[in-house]
């Protein structure tokens, strides 16, 4: 059944919410008074960062010794200084536990065990989001969010994995996509042929990538190409 606001509903349970702004004056209010947040994201730019308003900042800020807030993020971003300061500076700020997974990560937020939402696809330029209540799917969702939480690693941990690669990233990406052959590479940047492959091997990790391929569309992805 269709209802106005761009809200499909397919459920007592589940609304399907076609784009951020119908997303946000749905459920955007209940961001002032979370007690448990947990959320999954590939990059920064969120819904949530998106259209987080002044007061629900200041709310967050004023009460964010009272509420727990759990953050997995891909470790691509860590390759990029700015997105790894902005991770920082979100942790510090809302005393958020932010873990780095190297697995492919579906945008989800859970909200006091009780409320998930789940991102969809991109369909004519808006995104869809499943907003789900019924308990044992969102059960399902939790289980899924604590497993990927264990296998996470902790941010300043990972941090310091990456510190190294982060510098030589862009320059190491330009020559994979350059097809430009190891040892040139090497000479290039001023390493050993087995550095350099030792480097480029750290960066697929990063990336979460199984081919050098594969890592040259996930860095544009992420618009580190």
């Amino acid at each position: 059944m269709r209802t106005g606001g761009g809200l499909t509903r397919a459920g007592d349970s589940v609304t399907v919410v076609r784009g951020e702004e119908e997303l946000f004056h749905r459920v955007g209010h209940l961001f002032s008074t979370v007690t448990d947040l947990a959320c999954a994201a590939n990059d920064l730019a969120t819904w949530v960062a998106d259209r987080r308003s002044d007061e629900l900042t200041a709310a967050a800020e004023r009460r964010a010794g009272d509420v727990r807030i759990r953050k997995i993020y891909r470790a691509g971003l860590l390759l990029d200084a700015v997105s790894a300061q902005e991770l920082a500076r979100t942790r510090d700020r809302f005393g958020a536990q932010i873990r780095i997974s190297t697995e492919d990560l579906n945008e989800t937020i859970i909200m006091d065990g009780r409320i998930v939402i789940l991102a969809g696809d991109l369909t004519a330029g808006q995104r869809g989001y499943s907003v789900i209540t019924q308990p044992e799917t969102v059960q399902g969702v939790i289980s899924l969010f604590e497993s990927a939480w264990r296998s996470a690693t902790d941010l300043a941990v990972y941090d310091a994995q990456v510190s190294e690669i982060r510098g030589l990233a862009p320059a190491v990406l330009d020559l994979l996509g350059s097809g430009v052959k190891d040892e040139a590479a090497a000479r290039t940047l001023g390493l050993g042929v087995r550095t350099y492959r030792r480097r480029v091997a750290e960066l697929m990790a990063a990336l979460g990538a199984e081919s050098r391929f594969q890592a040259g569309v996930r860095a544009r992805e992420l618009g580190l190409v």
